[in-house]
């Protein structure tokens, strides 16, 4: 399969009239996937954006928690909605962008269990997540062979899990090194 940026974003005419309003609504992560350029870029932005006032306002264990939970019920909505675009706009349409959003929280994991984490690791795991995504290296493109919407969801949870892994080796290593926390 080519990149997101490849990909053409002209759908079937009609097709959004035809398409419900609630699956349509996930699959593009309220529309973003409408945006003109990158919509997969515009999905992980849309996952930053909600999340950050949960970042803000709620204890390290809650945010952790909340977006393990968001993204576990927005990754099986996700697949129901991503099935739903496949049968108005052909097979992974590349408005359907919930999955990188879902895939964007999975690698805010690790970023949400600080209290105060520096701010350019949430820069950093959308570079990453957004690498990983786009390039899909370490078998990642093998998953967009399972059929339908689990295929198109799957790629980025697993993209975003590498991007998870390597923010936590980033604090590991040089945000919060072993002497500093015993």
């Amino acid at each position: 399969m080519s990149t997101p940026y490849r990909k053409s974003t002209k759908l079937p005419e009609g097709s959004t009239k035809r398409f419900p309003l609630l699956p349509r609504l996930i699959s593009t992560s309220l529309g973003a996937g409408f945006l003109p350029v990158a919509p997969g870029t515009w999905g992980a932005l849309v996952g930053i954006i909600l999340w950050l006032p949960l970042y803000l306002w709620a204890s390290p264990a809650a945010c952790v928690w909340v977006t393990i939970a968001a993204s576990v019920v927005f990754c099986i909505v996700g697949v129901w909605a991503s099935s739903e675009a496949e049968k108005y706009w052909g097979q992974d349409p590349v408005v359907a962008c919930i999955d990188e959003t879902v895939g964007q929280w999975i690698a805010l994991i690790p970023v949400a269990g600080v209290a105060l984490c520096p701010w350019w690791e949430i820069v950093v795991a959308f570079a990453l997540f957004r690498f990983f995504d786009i390039f899909k290296p370490l078998g990642i493109r093998v998953t967009e062979r399972l059929p339908r919407g689990y295929g198109m969801m799957a790629d980025d949870v697993v993209a975003g899990i590498y991007s998870a892994i390597i923010i936590l080796c980033i604090n590991y290593l040089f945000v919060f090194p072993a002497h500093e926390i015993a």
